[in-house]
């Protein structure tokens, strides 16, 4: 049998695997980082300690402009100097709030011991 030019020989692999593209290596995807945007406007106005909640902020926004710029070296680095500002003002303001609390109801309680002590010894330590 004489194979013309149009007719091909039919050679059969099973399973039929398909026409194999090479496709190029897909690039490797940075994984997402937080630029802790939404804690930094919290911290801005409920927990700004000395002012670490505005510099948190603009560390955050800092961030975010250069994650859209591409430079996300630039972005994890002030991003990270975010997280640390967003910590040291969550922590100081929490001890500021407990250790001025604590203070508030100590002086309390020693106020209303001495306001007993008088009504108890008259104002000025007489037994009269």
């Amino acid at each position: 049998m004489e194979y013309r030019v149009n007719q091909m020989a039919m050679i059969s692999t099973y399973p039929y695997q398909g026409l194999k593209e090479e496709r190029p290596d897909p690039l490797p995807v940075q994984p997402p980082f937080r630029d802790h945007f939404v804690w930094s406007i919290f911290n801005f106005f409920c927990m700004n300690f000395c002012c670490l909640g505005f510099m948190a902020l603009a560390y955050s926004v800092k961030s975010r402009d250069r994650k859209v710029v591409g430079d996300v070296e630039g972005a994890q680095h002030y991003a990270a100097t975010a997280r640390s500002l967003n910590i040291a003002a969550t922590v100081l303001t929490v001890l500021f709030v407990v250790i001025t609390l604590g203070l508030t109801f100590t002086s309390l309680f020693q106020l209303l011991g001495v306001l007993q002590q008088q009504q108890e010894y008259g104002y000025f330590g007489g037994g009269n």
